[in-house]
């Protein structure tokens, strides 16, 4: 992904993430949303008050995005790091349309809020490498 802004961020899972496979390659990927939003102090108020909220979608392949599956659920708060992508495409009725989304390299619960014990993943013998997605780094 090189050559693609990369960024981190910090939010909460809107949903369960998604696991599908690819049926061409087996290849899992996952899918999931994450909102963040600004939280300022209303001094005349004297309150915390949220700004307005942005949603972001994720993808994330292969073991990573099983291992995501297993570990995380709505509201778990999460620190994710990826390169930011705009997809387009036309839709049956003729309009364009776009939206940007981020191919999570890194992700984990964010420990601010929360404790985790992570569990590292048993792997077999190396497979022959997988088809790739086009569009997505091998791994």
């Amino acid at each position: 992904m090189q050559g693609l802004p990369e960024v981190s961020v910090a939010g909460t899972l809107t949903a369960d993430p998604e696991l599908k496979f690819v049926p061409s390659s087996g290849d899992a990927v996952v899918n999931f949303t994450i909102a963040a939003n600004d939280r300022k102090f209303d001094r005349d108020a004297q309150k915390w008050v949220d700004g307005d909220v942005t949603f972001l979608r994720c993808s994330l392949w292969r073991q990573a995005a099983e291992n995501v599956s297993e570990s995380l659920t709505k509201g778990d708060r999460v620190v994710v790091v990826g390169a930011l992508k705009q997809r387009s495409w036309q839709t049956d009725q003729g309009d364009k349309r776009s939206v940007v989304e981020l191919a999570v390299s890194e992700i984990g619960p964010s420990l601010r809020w929360a404790t985790a014990k992570p569990t590292k993943v048993k792997r077999s013998a190396p497979a022959a490498p997988a088809a790739t997605v086009p569009g997505e780094p091998p791994f």
